[in-house]
């Protein structure tokens, strides 16, 4: 067992931003279980309803106020297994995907923006729509990495939508026909059961097209999001030893190298575009500069 743990946790520190959601996610979902057969076996209460009251997130704005912290908590919390794979299986898919044209900052940072945004509509729509406002919908909350794990498939699918997969049964097909018919599928759920989760997913797709718009108008809300978790990173004002000090110098982080691998990528991609619509003589003397330098 002692070696099992020290693995997961050279794993989650030293892997990537997608294997520390994925080992989150899991590590959430093995807590609350382990709980909820305690508590059944021991007879000490109902881990369900804890869950409910402190870490999904409520649709009443006084209580949300209360528990502002369940914008975030609410995106990690899974109740039964088959919620969970299926929520892992896409954010393995998405994730894959996005790493090939975005940084494991990138990631993190439309995960839990995707969730945040998720979240807020929720709230706003259980407080506007007068169905929401009957007897039989208060107290709803919401729970799960949905609405996150969305933001970032719509993304990619923004992004890059004529990217094509190789999916069971249907064969080869542009990632947009997929991102159309899951915000279809949920807009013609909303009216079933589980209305608010239908609604934070559409949330969560708002958010991962408007990144990418904004994205592709030089601006990244992903600096700015990780210029904020920044702030509270205490591990920075740590000294570190002289021998891990050398050691970290030397190895880099893998952040960083993906980030600068991603970005020169995509400038190497730009050029290219433009080399097959316009030829090679459309470059300006920079690009020219790049790619011979990339080409050497």
């Amino acid at each position: 067992m002692s070696a099992i743990w020290n693995d997961i946790r050279s794993n989650f520190k030293n892997g990537s931003s997608y294997t520390r959601l994925l080992y989150i996610n899991i590590g959430f979902f093995l807590v609350y279980k382990i709980l909820t057969v305690s508590g059944f076996l021991f007879q000490i209460g109902n881990i369900s309803e804890f869950v409910h009251n402190y870490l999904a997130l409520p649709s009443i704005p006084d209580s949300f106020i209360k528990k502002p912290w369940t914008l975030i908590s609410y995106m990690f919390v899974h109740q039964d297994f088959l919620h969970i794979l299926f929520n892992l299986l896409w954010l393995h898919f998405g994730s894959k995907l996005f790493l090939q044209y975005f940084t494991g900052k990138q990631l993190v940072s439309t995960y839990i923006s995707g969730g945040i945004f998720g979240g807020l509509i929720y709230i706003l729509a259980f407080n506007i729509f007068p169905v929401f406002l009957s007897d039989f919908y208060v107290g709803s909350v919401a729970i799960g990495a949905s609405a996150s794990i969305l933001a970032i498939f719509i993304a990619i699918a923004t992004y890059k939508p004529n990217y094509r997969v190789n999916l069971m049964f249907i064969g080869n097909t542009p990632i947009k026909n997929i991102a159309i018919f899951l915000v279809i599928l949920d807009v013609l759920l909303i009216n079933k059961e589980n209305s608010g989760g239908h609604i934070a997913h559409l949330g969560g797709a708002l958010f991962g097209y408007l990144y990418i718009i904004l994205l592709k108008k030089g601006y990244d809300i992903s600096v700015n999001f990780y210029n904020i978790i920044g702030f509270f990173n205490f591990t920075k004002t740590r000294k570190p030893r002289k021998k891990s000090r050398k050691k970290r110098s030397s190895k880099g982080n893998d952040d960083l190298f993906r980030n600068e691998r991603s970005e020169k990528q995509k400038k190497i991609n730009t050029v290219l575009e433009k080399i097959s619509k316009s030829g090679y003589d459309s470059l300006t003397k920079e690009e020219k500069e790049l790619l011979f330098k990339e080409s050497k």
